[in-house]
């Protein structure tokens, strides 16, 4: 079953205590159409393998391979891009816990890697929790859930500079057009050097890559929702040239701009 790291539109989280489901979304995306989300629960992710990148509180979470992000109830929180992303995604209540103390430090969205040995041991404490929810087995969730924000707890969360966050954010923001590392440096106020290393150490992928990841996203949006010319979607990714457009869309995704569309557009 394909699961996009969102909630459900519509659905009445008021009585639940608890929820979760596997997360398994493949390819690059941005799901547009899926609106920004506030729930009366503590929500959680927990990546197992790719990336999802969240924005919450007006700050962008990058999480990679072994990162948990902890939200805390009522803070709205929207998917900005995803890719290859599996793991699990879910919510609980304070009723849930024995003990409410563990939740004292929740005051605002928690970002922790869990690395080597124990992020497997945590990828495969969400995957009891997810049996246990689907035979009704609170008692096991409850303790699950403490040992879980124990390791939050004690755990280093991770560090991404305000620079990264920064150029994160202008990126994905659907408002502006792509730019260039130069233009992104310029608007930082920083050397391309300098935004090209931080960005490299922060999110293990190049300012370049994550431009390119941006470009496709928008391209796929255009080509399956719009009638407009090939050439026109190029142009508004910032690539002028259809052929190398062409190039581009299929080393990416494995299909030429036209066969993506003719298979979106049924």
């Amino acid at each position: 079953m394909q699961a996009s790291p969102h909630s459900t539109p519509g659905m009445d989280y008021s009585a639940c205590r608890f929820f979760i489901r596997r997360l398994n979304s493949h390819n690059p995306g941005k799901p547009a159409d899926i609106p920004p989300a506030s729930l009366p629960l503590i929500g959680f992710i927990y990546v197992t393998s790719g990336e999802v990148l969240v924005e919450t509180d007006g700050n962008p979470y990058l999480c990679q391979t072994g990162h948990a992000l902890i939200i805390p109830a009522n803070h709205p929180f929207s998917i900005r891009y995803y890719h290859d992303a599996a793991g699990y995604t879910g919510a609980f209540s304070t009723s849930m816990l024995s003990d409410t103390k563990p939740l004292r430090f929740l005051t605002e969205p928690v970002h922790q890697a869990f690395w080597f040995d124990e992020g497997v041991f945590m990828g495969e404490l969400f995957n009891m929790i997810l049996l246990s929810f689907e035979k009704g087995d609170n008692i096991f969730i409850e303790k699950a859930l403490d040992l879980f924000l124990s390791r939050v707890r004690s755990g280093k969360p991770v560090a991404v500079s305000d620079t990264v966050n920064g150029f994160l954010e202008s990126v994905f923001n659907p408002d502006r057009s792509i730019g260039t590392i130069s233009s992104y440096a310029a608007q930082a106020g920083i050397s391309e050097n300098y935004l090209s290393r931080q960005v490299k150490q922060g999110t293990g992928r190049s300012v370049g890559e994550w431009i390119d990841a941006v470009r496709i996203v928008r391209a796929k949006k255009l080509l399956a929702d719009t009638p407009i010319p090939i050439i026109d979607v190029a142009t508004a990714v910032g690539l002028a040239d259809q052929s190398y457009f062409a190039r581009f869309f299929k080393r990416e995704t494995g299909q030429t701009p036209s066969e993506f569309r003719r298979a979106m557009q049924g």
